[in-house]
């Protein structure tokens, strides 16, 4: 296994891979918000139904931007040409990222929830007490 040391295309590679996972956030972040203003959920089952649904609506788009990234970037990592020695230390960190930014799909709605489900729960104390 060959080393690499921290480059200039390296933290381009970062760079890259902060963008994408960003991408990926906002959108099922957005969807989310646009369900729960849909929805109006008013107690728990209500807000894991809304970050269910939204979820499930928006989990294949943003699978398909990460494979789509993970597959582009195969060719780059087993190249062995001119200019590979810039691009696979681009690529690594890119590669290694998105494959471990696929979590992000699944803790944003779950992170979302918990605050829905927090603020639903806030509420309906504040409306118990008055």
């Amino acid at each position: 296994m060959k080393t690499y040391n921290l480059s200039v295309a390296v933290w381009v590679g970062f760079i890259a891979l902060f963008g994408i996972a960003t991408d990926d956030g906002v959108v099922m972040a957005t969807y989310l918000d646009q369900s729960f203003e849909k929805r109006r959920p008013e107690n728990r089952g209500e807000v894991r139904k809304a970050v269910l649904a939204a979820g499930q609506k928006r989990i294949l788009p943003c699978l398909m931007t990460t494979s789509t990234t993970i597959l582009a970037l195969l060719p780059i990592l087993t190249s062995s040409g001119r200019g590979s020695d810039i691009m696979i230390p681009m690529a690594i960190p890119a590669f290694g990222g998105m494959v471990i930014a696929l979590v992000t799909l699944f803790l944003v709605p779950v992170m979302y929830s918990w605050r829905a489900e927090h603020k639903v729960k806030l509420d309906t104390e504040v409306y118990k007490d008055a």
